[in-house]
């Protein structure tokens, strides 16, 4: 399907903690349903989108590790808790009359698709969305990295990053009120400057693969449509 719009392919990332909405734990009906609709807008323009989403609503495998447990038994809590968000955003997006395929990197045959490149690219090109569950697989990497790496695989051309602020600034907005948002960032100044834009391993995939990286606020309404039409929303992060 051709679009008219500025993107082909996008891989977007969600915190799982996005999902919480106004609730303390899990996912909040309200909230997965406002995003699954916002996705399957920019799908019915003609946008391919995969989608990851971390487990932090659920477990935190580093959180759990810090309290004492066994860092790789924690890690695997935690990808097991992306995969039942993914099952819940796909839920969610079938119900608004979407179509959507979980393919998570640990086998559980029996609740979604075990991810296979190829696989994941037709769903893509079928106007599918595909949830890319249980991180990469292993212990010790966060879902920033496997966003960032599964939109290299499928050849997106653009990773966005949907958090609660509206960009990156020069510090916490919340507790600094002199901090000031960048609208434009390269890699190496991200790195450099240490801040808190996605983990190191995900920023140094995106630059050795020159793939732009966009965060933004994923509490207004519209906004990645926005961004689908060439506006200037939140932060860009690119070669420069």
């Amino acid at each position: 399907m051709s679009t008219p719009l500025n993107h082909r392919r996008i891989l977007l990332k969600l915190s799982g903690e996005a999902l919480m909405g106004t609730e303390d734990y899990g996912i909040d009906p309200k909230m997965i349903g406002r995003l699954a609709k916002e996705i399957l807008e920019v799908v019915d323009a003609g946008v391919q989108v995969g989608v990851v989403i971390g487990g932090g609503n659920i477990f935190r495998g580093a959180g759990l590790a810090a309290a004492g447990m066994d860092r790789v038994t924690g890690d695997h809590m935690g990808m097991l808790a992306t995969v039942m968000n993914a099952l819940a955003m796909q839920d969610a997006i079938e119900k608004l009359g979407g179509e959507a395929r979980t393919m998570s990197a640990i086998k559980i045959n029996e609740v979604c698709e075990d991810f296979i490149r190829r696989r994941a690219i037709r769903h893509l090109e079928k106007g599918r969305v595909v949830l890319f569950a249980a991180g990469i697989g292993n212990p010790f990497f966060t879902t920033d990295s496997a966003a960032a790496l599964r939109a290299v695989e499928v050849g997106a051309d653009l990773l966005l990053k949907a958090t609660k602020v509206d960009g990156v600034y020069t510090a916490d907005p919340k507790r600094h009120a002199d901090a000031e948002r960048y609208e434009h960032l390269t890699y190496n100044q991200v790195i450099e400057r240490r801040l808190e834009v996605m983990d190191t391993a995900a920023i140094a995939l995106c630059r050795d693969h020159r793939l732009p990286l966009r965060i933004y606020d994923m509490t207004e309404p519209g906004n990645l449509m926005r961004i689908m039409k060439g506006d200037t929303v939140g932060t860009l992060v690119d070669a420069g």
